[in-house]
């Protein structure tokens, strides 16, 4: 099982291994325990695969150029993370002296290389999928249930970070986007004020509400907050559905129940195809909206996947650091400008805000 960045693992590994990085953003929850590793396995075949072994067969950890094994050094990395929770699962499982680095130095015969990656695996190790400057805002993971609450709480439940001094209000993200709660699709004031008349709906059995006046377009995408579910099978009639407000100069309100999770993710999707910005960069720009974001684990890899279809992952190394390095100083001066931690790129606010 290799523990390291996707670009490394596609650049070259062990062969037949399974690739398990884990963005840095969703460590601390896989700290808490909150998902079967099972779960983390993004390509089908490998998650079966997986499956059908980790019962009877010996499992193998490995990540770049880990020497030698130490619970204290080691024990909060994804190697380590991943060792401590298949043991707690009952599988019997290993951890690779030298790591990846050592065997192909080793053993060349059995890696398996992709001469067309651009990334080296000699390169040095990077934040994983490039979201380790990425944090949650809140202790409490997944604050949306699969099982939808009253839309008059999604503001009120208890530990939700919504409750945080967080704007009771739809956020704009661009012109017309707007992202918001289930509270908020049933506020006809507030709809008016910001000139709402789309209403995309991320929720399985929340109702339309006003979906018999004739005021307001919906589409309702029946997913709940759940890792099981496949909420990327929806973003292009989502995107479509957004786009078509827009085009209209109509507000599009883009709602779950909390507004954290299921709507954010959708939201970070329409930016990443509509601006073409990584992963990184659109998660950063609505983050800056609205701080209180955490989608779930299972959608952040829906999102990669995404990235990868899009071709907008950042660059796996840093050959433009000093060009970066070099502009800082101009850029700490104007506030019209956002960088985001893993990424060298720049942009103006309010071109962005504009489109």
């Amino acid at each position: 099982m290799d523990c390291r960045p996707h670009e490394l693992y596609e650049s070259s590994h062990i062969e037949a291994a399974i690739n398990v990085a884990i963005p840095g953003l969703m460590l601390r929850r896989l700290r808490k325990g909150n998902f079967p590793v099972k779960s983390l396995i993004s390509n089908q075949e490998d998650k079966e695969r997986f499956a059908e072994r980790c019962g009877s067969d010996t499992l193998l950890l490995y990540d770049e150029s880990t020497a030698e094994w130490n619970e204290n050094l080691n024990g909060g990395s994804v190697l380590g993370l991943l060792l401590r929770k298949l043991k707690d699962e009952g599988c019997k499982v290993f951890c690779l002296e030298g790591g990846f680095s050592k065997f192909q130095a080793e053993y060349p015969m059995h890696c398996e290389t992709n001469p067309d990656s651009s990334c080296c695996s000699s390169s040095p190790t990077v934040p994983v999928l490039g979201l380790g400057g990425l944090r949650i805002s809140s202790d409490s993971s997944d604050i949306e249930s699969d099982a939808d609450r009253d839309p008059n709480s999604a503001t009120e439940c208890e530990g939700s970070p919504l409750s945080n001094n967080q704007p009771s209000f739809p956020v704009e993200i661009l012109p017309h986007l707007y992202l918001g709660c289930a509270k908020d699709s049933t506020n006809l004031d507030v709809l008016g004020k910001y000139g709402i008349r789309y209403i995309l709906n991320v929720t399985p059995n929340l109702p339309n509400m006003f979906e018999n006046d004739g005021e307001f377009k919906y589409k309702q995408i029946p997913i709940s907050d759940h890792w099981s579910q496949n909420l990327s099978q929806f973003f292009p009639e989502a995107i479509s559905f957004i786009d078509e407000a827009r085009a209209k100069h109509c507000g599009v309100l883009v709602h779950c129940l909390a507004g954290i999770s299921r709507s954010v993710t959708v939201t970070v999707a329409y930016l990443m195809q509509k601006l073409n910005l990584s992963l990184n960069d659109a998660y950063d720009f609505v983050k800056r909206k609205k701080s209180n974001i955490s989608p779930n684990f299972n959608f952040m890899g829906q999102l990669l996947d995404f990235e990868r279809t899009l071709g907008t992952t950042s660059p796996c190394d840093n050959n433009n650091s000093s060009n970066a390095n070099g502009n800082s100083n101009s850029r700490a001066k104007s506030e019209l400008h956002f960088t985001t931690p893993t990424s060298h790129s720049v942009f103006q606010l309010h071109s962005l805000e504009s489109t």
